[in-house]
């Protein structure tokens, strides 16, 4: 089905032009555009990962969602900037300036049908920075729309408490935490028994640059693992992934709450919380 994860009823391609064009509080209205990937995650886990965590927390946060919460999902954008992922087979990367292009582009029709409140939800790790830039020159273009550069990962939720502390550092790539999530939304599509712990190599140790982190360096996956794994994949289960699940999806409630009620005075160039 072509909704996917998302609800049907908050599908927003499902709508007709008349229902958009007809409806109320639109200025109100939270839509959301669900981003990914389509790239290598190790021998274990299928290339589209990160568009469906971004499709599958956001129907699972739907479906907790008060009814009364004007908000709608947008088709996902499956591919991104992954050329970090290069020489893995089967990755498929946008340029940054293309990524750029359909987000504004996208974006602007939003803006045009009279809607206000638009989140960009990112799962893949390689393109927030696009997200950020392409928000900020929306918010110059559009002074009255609200945009939100925001990582699924970074709501509130409990994934960090069940990881090891080398995972919570080191696991940033078809590791534990997304082979858990995979395991509760498409489990026919993990193969378990290819699943393998690798950390990236040659780090040094007590460094204060970092592959993700403060003082970051840029990297390629071949150069820092063989599997394209960066993590320990052999400790997931479905049981944890579900457990993520929930605590992502509650953590995304309480932000499409948020943005719902998110206001801005262009008269005094205010933004009230």
């Amino acid at each position: 089905m072509i909704h996917g994860f998302i609800p049907p009823e908050r599908f927003f391609a499902y709508l007709t032009w008349q229902e958009i064009k007809m409806m109320t509080q639109k200025e109100n209205t939270v839509i959301i555009q669900p981003i990914g990937a389509v790239e290598q995650h190790g021998y274990h886990l299928p290339l589209i990962v990160d568009s469906a965590i971004s499709q599958g927390v956001l129907g699972k946060a739907f479906s907790l969602l008060k009814s009364e919460i004007s908000a709608y999902g947008l088709p996902t954008i499956y591919y991104g900037k992954s050329n970090e992922h290069e020489g893995f087979a089967g990755t498929i990367s946008l340029s940054a300036t293309t990524l750029y292009t359909l987000i504004e582009e996208t974006a602007t029709s939003i803006y045009k049908a009279g809607f206000r409140k638009l989140i960009l939800m990112n799962s893949h790790g390689g393109q927030p920075q696009i997200m950020e830039i392409v928000a900020r020159d929306l918010h110059q273009k559009f002074p009255d729309l609200a945009i939100f550069p925001l990582f699924t990962w970074k709501v509130p939720n409990i994934t960090n408490d069940l990881l090891t502390p080398q995972e919570k550092e080191l696991g940033i790539h078809a590791g534990d935490a997304e082979t858990s999530l995979m395991l509760a939304l498409l489990p026919n599509q993990v193969k378990m028994d290819l699943a393998v712990k690798e950390y990236p190599r040659n780090l040094a140790p007590n460094s204060l640059l970092s592959m993700e982190g403060d003082l970051p360096f840029a990297w390629l996956t071949r150069e820092v693992s063989k599997t394209g794994v960066m993590g320990d994949a052999t400790v997931a289960s479905k049981e944890k992934g579900e457990l993520i699940l929930t605590s992502l999806a509650q953590g995304w409630v309480k932000v499409i709450e948020q943005v719902y009620q998110f206001k801005i005075n262009n008269e005094e160039s205010e933004i009230i919380f």
